[in-house]
């Protein structure tokens, strides 16, 4: 065949190969929207206590020291960096699918045919040189280098690698927002552990109360200036608050264990200063403008990360209608003597081929591959959107919260205060016979409520702010 009649042909095939393969189906493609208002508030200050790291928001040398831990120590988040090899592992071979394939090959073998055969009787016949005949039995000894190489015309093996590098990066995100989740659930256990402690110190300064109360009300038994009906009442209030002892002990000891666990230790005491517990104050946090939490939410970019990948995934399942081109070659000796294989150039084979290939018939496979990569870059859309929404309505929520538990907080320290003096007041009262003991028991009892109530007020002060920090990106750098 003369050499313009082959090319010819090599076109004519090619070009009937690319007219089935470009008959692709449409893709229901659909742009990410992420569009956010403008402010959270009027202000628009764009000042972000999110981009403050962990170690300079959280100011209490024991809260950082059980974070550290738990960083290097998590086994979940130990777990999760195991996911990020796998990633990068696979940036690695998919790379490789583009480059040459090259290999060494050896291999020996024996043959034996029958002499009425067609072979045999060649075999008979036929002289590798002359007047020396085939050997009986045939041996085959070989041994060379064998390349093959994917041509990435459509861009196919790039992409694929590519989506690969976003899939690590979202990986790498997906830590990061572990991260931040294990930041603030250790410091707001922190945070509860302390208030139990101030719960469990302020039932303990009520039962010394209570106690000199009881002590009162039995002597004015004595003195028949009050009834055993008050004695019991007294000694049943008593005996129900010693209960709560046990029950916010309890409360620490599952605090503790659960602030241990997520250290990755077994149980210990945690080391904490929970005597200032109560006077302090939640840290001024700064939410800065909406849209910054594209950048600094961690799962927000591994939800973008993942959609760039679905995108370039469906790309490649595009390719995969197009004609494949393939290069293979191979250079090496083959003998059926040890001592002819590499002296003798008679004995070198070499080989180079190129194929063509593109799906005809029974796509279905291909069809079914590229719908299914389209959809789950549908998914990754919504996927996208729906963070970029739950992100500004945490925020959002958080802020509220915040100014809610204020102005809570401010008007129940009010009532503690006011509780507080009508304790001495409505013993004082009681002590000279101008007051009930009923009174004196729902001033303690109330006092005491208003005072616990203060406490979780202050403890959800504090959570708020650690879960607005969580929720605008911070504590994972």
């Amino acid at each position: 065949m003369k050499k313009s009649n082959f090319i010819q042909l090599w076109a004519v095939v090619f070009v009937l190969l690319l007219s089935f393969a470009c008959k692709v189906p449409e893709a229901a493609l659909r742009q990410e929207n992420k569009e956010l208002p403008l402010a959270y508030n009027a202000s628009g200050d764009s000042i972000n206590s999110a981009q403050i790291p962990w170690r300079s928001f959280f100011e209490d040398p024991n809260l950082k020291a059980l974070i550290d831990s738990a960083l290097s120590r998590n086994q979940e988040l130990n777990i999760f960096l195991q996911e990020i090899q796998i990633a990068n592992n696979e940036i690695k071979a998919r790379k490789g699918e583009y480059l040459p394939f090259v290999s060494i090959q050896g291999g020996a073998g024996v043959d034996k045919v029958g002499r009425y055969t067609r072979f045999g009787a060649l075999e008979a016949t036929t002289e590798i040189k002359e007047g020396k005949e085939f050997p009986e039995p045939f041996t085959d000894l070989m041994v060379g280098a064998f390349a093959s190489w994917e041509l990435d015309v459509w861009k196919k093996l790039r992409n694929s690698k590519k989506s690969a590098v976003f899939e690590y990066l979202a990986t790498v995100e997906g830590r990061n927002f572990l991260i931040t989740n294990l930041v603030s659930e250790i410091a707001s256990s922190y945070f509860e552990l302390m208030a139990l402690d101030n719960q469990l110190e302020i039932i303990s300064q009520t039962i010394e109360i209570q106690k000199n109360a009881y002590e009162t009300v039995k002597l004015q038994k004595e003195a028949a200036k009050a009834t055993e009906l008050a004695v019991k009442r007294f000694e049943a209030e008593l005996a129900k608050n010693r209960s709560l002892i046990y029950a916010i002990q309890q409360e620490i000891t599952e605090t503790e264990n659960r602030i241990n666990f997520l250290t990755g230790r077994f149980p210990q005491p945690i080391r904490r200063s929970s005597a200032s517990f109560s006077e302090s104050s939640p840290k001024l946090v700064q939410a800065g403008i909406p849209s910054q939490l594209l950048i600094n939410r961690p799962d927000i970019r591994q939800a973008e990360l993942e959609l760039a990948a679905a995108k370039l995934d469906v790309k490649v399942a595009r390719a995969n209608f197009y004609p494949s081109f393939r290069i293979t070659a191979g250079l090496g000796f083959q003998a059926f003597n040890a001592r002819y294989l590499l002296t003798s150039p008679e004995s070198m084979l070499y080989g180079l081929a190129g194929d063509l290939m593109a799906p005809l018939v029974n796509r279905n496979a291909i069809k079914a591959q590229y719908q299914t990569a389209n959809s789950k870059q549908l998914q990754a859309v919504y996927e996208y959107e729906q963070r970029i929404l739950n992100g500004y309505y945490e925020v959002s929520n958080q802020m509220a919260k915040i100014s809610n538990l204020e102005q809570s907080a401010n008007l129940k320290a009010r009532q503690v205060q006011a509780l507080t003096e009508s304790i001495a007041i409505s013993s004082s009262l009681f002590r000279s016979a101008r007051a009930d003991y009923m009174e004196v028991l729902l001033t303690q009892r109330d006092a005491l409520e208003s005072k616990m109530e203060l406490i979780e007020t202050k403890a959800q002060q504090m959570n708020a702010m650690v879960h607005l920090y969580q929720a605008l990106g911070g504590g994972w750098n």
